[in-house]
């Protein structure tokens, strides 16, 4: 199977923890301690959510910063 990139969009919560999203992939979400293991769990989480998703991935373009 050819790899395929995604973006990982990162917070952190209230509690420390990060926080990931892949903007591509409805619903893919994960969370970890540090950067490392988010980024491990959102290896397993795009894996799993690539297996249920119908629609092929959207592009993703980018974000940007708006102040209101």
């Amino acid at each position: 199977m050819n790899q395929q990139e995604f973006f990982v969009i990162i917070e952190r919560d209230e509690d420390g923890l990060y926080i990931g999203e892949v903007p591509q992939l409805r619903a893919c979400y994960s969370q970890g301690r540090t950067i490392d293991e988010l980024m491990s769990n959102m290896r397993e989480v795009i894996a799993l959510c690539l297996e249920e998703e119908a629609e092929p991935p959207s592009q993703f373009i980018g974000v940007q910063r708006i102040m209101v």
